[in-house]
Order: structure tokens, then C-alpha cells, then sequence
């Protein structure tokens, strides 16, 4: 059974704040709540791929220390590595 989409959304917003290091809740958690309640289900898809990337890989590539390796290179990551977060 397929899980329902607002269900999904959910799941990926509270899973977006609740990462384990501090500085990630916070960036991963304002992006969500901005961008996941409008993502399709297309969308929701990738954002969970990212959110199974570790902290450490996310944190450098969001703060430009790294660059993603091309084949993790999606819209919905362009979209995180441009968000602004902002307590």
C-alpha cells in the first residue's frame, strides 16, 4: 500500500528536523517547511534520496566546502543548496 502524500510530506518534514547534529536540523527543517507541502510526488521522491545522504556530506555541500558528486545533482538539491536559512 502506497503511502498517502500528505502523509509523506509530513513524515519528511519532521525527518528534515530531527537529523542528529544541530546545524543541519536547522537548515534541512526551514527548507522543508518552505519548499516540501508544494513538492510533487516526483519531487518528495528526490528530497528523500538527499535525506539519506549524512550530515557531514550535506553540511559541506550546502556551506560550498564540497561540491555534490554530479550524479546526486537534481532540482530539488539546487533547491537546498540555494536556500537561505535564516533563524
Amino acid at each position: 500500500m502506497e503511502e498517502p502524500l500528505e502523509n509523506k510530506r509530513k513524515r519528511l518534514i519532521f525527518r528534515s528536523g530531527h537529523r542528529g547534529t544541530k546545524e543541519m536540523d536547522l537548515i534541512m527543517e526551514t527548507f522543508a517547511k518552505k519548499y516540501v507541502p508544494g513538492f510533487d510526488e516526483a519531487e518528495l521522491a528526490l528530497y528523500e534520496e538527499i535525506l539519506l545522504h549524512s550530515d557531514p556530506d550535506l553540511y559541506n555541500w550546502i556551506t560550498g566546502k564540497e561540491s555534490p558528486p554530479a550524479n546526486y545533482i537534481n532540482g530539488v538539491l539546487e533547491k537546498l543548496l540555494k536556500h537561505q536559512f535564516v533563524s
